[in-house]
């Protein structure tokens, strides 16, 4: 999800049955060896007048010794299951090998130093290093230091105008809750304590003072993970003092906002404020910097729709809004006078959505997309058009920004069959070459990526891109992975994926969806997947998989779903609504319990997507009608189904993936496994070791081709 979101144990860990070596075997029986999971039949809820029974409950309590048990116990079945596919090994080698190239960021600058991330392929962290023009780079931060299993990761690194200071955060086992660490840059040295507590956050130097940064009150012991934030609050720091005496800048109790942000313009005179309570729609203030203790200036205190300040010069803040624009304009906003009435149009809106606008080198880039395929477009500070620039394919593209004073950016581009490559680009003339390319073991060259249509239920024409080696043979017994996500504004455009390759080697096919609730058209793409209309998005997705099989791609017997987040959801959804869809599921870290996710963390703020049981009755019957942890129903075969989730998720919590399988695990009548994989020491999926990803892609593939009956 992006952000802009009890009694005693009737478990016995020795209660379940070690599964006998079957590996010859067409299938591993799963019967009678699941955990016994302790049901309370006494817990529920009324809505409306309806009672909701919520008998594992208990299993939200995720500190409690009785759900650690359970998770042991879970993860025993689940490793006992998988550590018998013969060819689990053979995959988890092959990861290995593709997964050991060099892989490098774009550079950027920061005072007389050139940065760049590198890892060498199997690190576990990627490394920050800088360097002087012609002179050998030198590590500046080693994140794998941080901890002995590389489960501490470094997220993100803002540094002074002149480079002489950074601060940067870094999370824990993949906790949303981070640290702040401020070095001087030139020696390497601590400066300060280390902040603490710091969620969904960034940080805005002010000169060489100190900066600002966001954060929650610390839920109280016991809950942090799962605890409700819902005060978000802008701090100013100042360098030399401790954090118990930072300056509360905006938000609290007294203007309660789950979502705040500051930024600082470049030339260093005003502080932007964006504030909000859901994941869609935002607040604009202004602080005059130059002047001690200026007030804050309210800009739009219309929360309904998209604010974001993309630029600043001595005049005018250049303003991107969905406002009166579904697909987004640019305008432009006097600095004396700032508010909506007296802005000027400066980029009007196209029929292609801009997913980005930024800026570098003193002119605005518009990163559009055309059905999820990038289009960058250069304008100047007059907004007017000079270039669209020349990309090297059809795929996605970003990293078009940097300072007003830089003469040439560096960008990325990737499609499915094309690893990240960083390309440079001359502002003034528009002249693009290629800077750096990772040498993959994987021939792009044998891969072929197209882009098709397919009619939704409702007739809505619904794009989707499918990759294959060429050559492939339409007879319907391709293993294919169909994925989507559908919601948040999210787009899924072309992006490599490492991962993928093993699954392409073997003869497998990728289907990517651009389901509504995304924003690949834009706002009313985008409405069309949110709260009473969330269906179309689960129809939608029904709907691609339908098509890849009316086509021959696959069948039912090779077809697997798989999504993330709320892309778990809609894997949930679909294999309730329809358990004859695939052969396989794939739930990852999914908002599954409808009816519950918004007294979770910063689920509240996902309302504006989905609405919540205590909005109406209506809202309340609709989320219940979909709520996959509800609509499990007894005797139902459904799919081959690996759970995913980690202990340390603290954005969608892990209550909902153990409600889940347990409930399935229950209710599931046939003899395709039901299993739940919960990562230790890991969170929403950010800052995962390598180590940690490549076992739970190993765990996947081997899942997948053991469960399609394909030996590897």
């Amino acid at each position: 999800m992006k952000i802009r979101f009890q009694s005693i144990i009737a478990i016995a860990i020795g209660l379940f049955t070690t599964v006998n070596s079957m590996a010859q075997q067409h299938n591993i029986s799963t019967k009678n060896v699941y955990p016994t999971t302790r049901k309370d039949n006494s817990v529920k809820d009324i809505f409306f007048g309806t009672t909701v029974y919520d008998p594992y409950r208990w299993l939200e309590n995720d500190t409690s010794s009785e759900t650690k048990d359970w998770v042991r116990a879970e993860n025993k079945v689940t490793h006992s299951y998988l550590d018998q596919i013969p060819f689990r090994d053979k995959i988890r080698k092959r990861l290995k090998e593709v997964w050991n190239y060099e892989s490098l960021s774009a550079p950027f600058k920061a005072g007389k130093y050139t940065y760049f991330y590198k890892n060498s392929g199997l690190q576990n962290q990627y490394v920050l290093y800088r360097q002087i023009e012609n002179e050998e780079p030198e590590v500046f931060i080693d994140p794998n230091t941080f901890s002995d299993k590389g489960t501490t990761s470094m997220s993100g690194i803002q540094f002074t105008k002149d480079g002489t200071m950074a601060a940067y955060q870094i999370s824990e086992g993949g906790s949303d809750w981070h640290k702040i660490i401020i070095l001087d840059a030139l020696t390497k040295k601590q400066l300060g304590d280390t902040l603490i507590d710091i969620k969904f956050s960034g940080i805005a130097w002010k000169g060489n003072e100190g900066f600002y940064y966001s954060s929650y009150d610390k839920p109280k012991e016991g809950s942090e993970l799962s605890g409700k934030t819902n005060y978000h609050k802008l701090y100013f720091h100042q360098l030399g003092t401790p954090q118990s005496s930072d300056k509360l800048v905006f938000g609290g109790e007294e203007r309660k906002r789950r979502y705040i942000g500051g930024g600082i313009t470049e030339n260093g005179n005003w502080l932007v404020i964006t504030a909000a309570n859901f994941t869609h729609g935002n607040e604009l203030y202004l602080q005059d910097l130059s002047k001690v203790d200026a007030p804050i200036i309210p800009i739009v205190e219309n929360i309904k729709n998209m604010y974001d300040v993309i630029d600043a010069d001595d005049n005018y803040l250049y303003i991107r809004t969905d406002n009166k624009a579904p697909t987004c304009k640019i305008m432009a906003a006097p600095i004396d006078r700032p508010q909506q009435e007296y802005w000027k149009k400066f980029i009007p809106q196209k029929r292609n959505n801009p997913s980005n606008s930024s800026t570098c080198g003193g002119y605005i880039f518009n990163t559009y997309l055309k059905e999820g395929i990038s289009t960058v477009v250069q304008f100047d500070i007059k907004g007017k058009k000079i270039r669209t620039i020349n990309l090297p394919g059809i795929g996605t593209t970003y990293g078009f920004s940097g300072k007003r004073t830089d003469k040439e950016l560096f960008f990325m581009f990737t499609s499915y069959t094309t690893p990240p490559t960083i390309y440079k680009l001359n502002i003034a003339t528009g002249k693009t070459e290629l800077y750096r390319k990772p040498t993959v073991q994987f021939k792009s060259e044998d891969y072929e990526s197209k882009q098709v249509f397919y009619r939704s239920k409702d007739g809505t024409k619904i794009p989707m891109i499918i990759t294959h080696k060429k050559g492939l043979k339409l007879d319907g017994k391709n293993p294919t992975v169909l994925y989507g996500y559908g919601g948040f504004g999210v787009n899924l455009t072309p992006a490599f994926s490492t991962a993928n390759i093993f699954l392409l080697e073997n003869g497998g096919v990728y289907a990517v969806a651009n389901l509504r609730g995304g924003n690949e058209y834009g706002g009313k793409w985008y409405a069309a997947g949110i709260k009473t209309k969330k269906q179309n998005v689960f129809d939608d997705f029904y709907a691609a998989a339908e098509w890849l099989k009316e086509n021959k791609y696959t069948s039912t017997e090779y077809l697997a779903i798989s999504g993330g987040s709320n892309g778990g959801l809609l894997v949930g959804a679909t294999m309730t609504q329809h358990p004859n869809v695939c052969k396989v599921a794939f739930p990852a870290v999914g908002v599954l319990d409808m009816l519950r996710y918004h007294k979770f963390t910063a689920g509240a703020g996902w309302a504006y997507d989905y609405g919540t049981s205590e909005d109406s009755k209506k809202m309340f019957d609709y989320l219940q009608g979909y709520s996959p942890l509800h609509n499990l129903v007894a005797g139902t075969n459904y799919p081959a189904t690996l759970v995913t989730t980690a202990d340390h998720d603290d954005r969608v919590v892990p209550a909902h993936s153990f409600k889940f399988a347990a409930t399935l695990q229950e209710k599931n009548s046939g003899d395709n496994p039901v299993l739940i994989r919960i990562e230790t020491k890991a969170g929403h999926g950010a800052g995962m070791s390598t180590n940690q990803l490549i076992e739970s892609v190993t765990d996947k593939w081997a899942f997948l081709f053991w469960n399609l009956g394909i030996k590897l």
